[in-house]
């Protein structure tokens, strides 16, 4: 019975992909998909790539359509930096915790009580959030785009952990907002320890959004795109990961000898598995659900992710 469904569902894939491929080119489409989506959307993207590189995609595309497969924060960062394109998400439940826990009333509260500060948002925000911005960034870049700035003191929003990090590698003051990943945060020094001792000699990469505790644990500490790149071009054979599994789609594409443990079985995001290949090419067929950024507000926003596409 199992075997039965299992085929079941290979051959509605098939036919999933088949669809895609038409819709795709009747709608001048493009699919970006964040790698932390499940491994059947990221089968099928044109790009896949973390919130950096997607956001360089949406913005230097030339097609009419821009499918969104992350979290809705990603689409609004796509319709800002594309207002001409449609963008449409497979699902619009996808949203993100750790953009909600930060408000433009907090912030703007913040910012009266430091004039002389300025504000670095990390991406995973919402547009209101961003408009209230002087620069955004990623976890791959949030160093040199601080380091960029001319001036001592910074107000960080909305990640508490990634913010802990860059502390550590920049001499200017930090206001660290009290916000933080659900899924990273869940990973803990226990849970690092007791998968070492059952795989020692792999070694221990992780993300920056986990805990501070346990970033001092990992043998290399970056962002989705520099674990990547750094289990890739490593000697070693064996991995414990210490991010979102999705990465383990890329991670296996690119070395296909090696093995790789992810750190505990919660670091899914279910907020990023909600979209399937199902509602993917439903929301292709429907052109919906559709992105829709207030003008006013994706101005502003606007200048908050061009300034850090332009940081080097």
């Amino acid at each position: 019975m199992e075997v039965q469904a299992l085929e079941r569902k290979a051959e509605m894939n098939r036919e999933l992909k088949e669809r895609l491929k038409v819709l795709k080119k009747e709608r001048n489409a493009i699919i970006l998909a964040h790698y932390y989506q499940r491994d059947e959307i990221q089968e099928v993207a044109d790009f896949r790539g973390d919130s950096f590189l997607l956001a360089q995609k949406a913005a230097e595309t030339d097609a009419e359509v821009i499918v969104f497969c992350g979290v809705h924060f990603m689409g609004e960062s796509a319709k800002i930096l594309a207002p001409n394109k449609k963008v449409i998400i497979p699902d619009e439940r996808a949203g993100c915790p750790m953009a909600d826990m930060v408000n433009v009333e907090g912030l703007r509260k913040l910012k009266e009580q430091h004039p002389n500060a300025k504000v670095v948002t990390y991406i995973n925000s919402s547009a209101e959030i961003k408009a209230e911005t002087d620069i955004c960034c990623t976890s791959a870049n949030a160093v040199k785009v601080i380091q960029s700035l001319d001036a001592e003191e910074i107000i960080w929003v909305p990640d508490k952990n990634l913010g802990h990090y860059v502390q550590q590698h920049t001499d200017k003051k930090m206001i660290i907002w009290e916000g933080y990943c659900n899924t990273h945060d869940m990973l803990t020094i226990k849970d690092v320890v007791e998968i070492r001792a059952k795989y020692p000699d792999a070694e221990f990469v992780v993300h920056p959004e986990c805990r501070p505790e346990v970033v001092e644990m990992g043998d290399f500490v970056g962002s989705t795109t520099a674990i990547l790149e750094y289990c890739k071009k490593s000697d070693r054979k064996q991995f414990i990961v210490g991010t979102e599994d999705g990465t383990g789609y890329q991670l296996r594409v690119d070395s296909p000898d090696k093995t790789f443990h992810f750190a505990t079985k919660f670091l899914v995001c279910p907020n990023m598995k909600v979209n399937n290949l199902k509602k993917l090419v439903k929301a292709l067929e429907t052109m919906k659900p559709e992105i829709y950024v207030p003008p006013a507000v994706a101005d502003r926003a606007r200048l908050s992710l061009e300034r850090m596409l332009q940081v080097k």
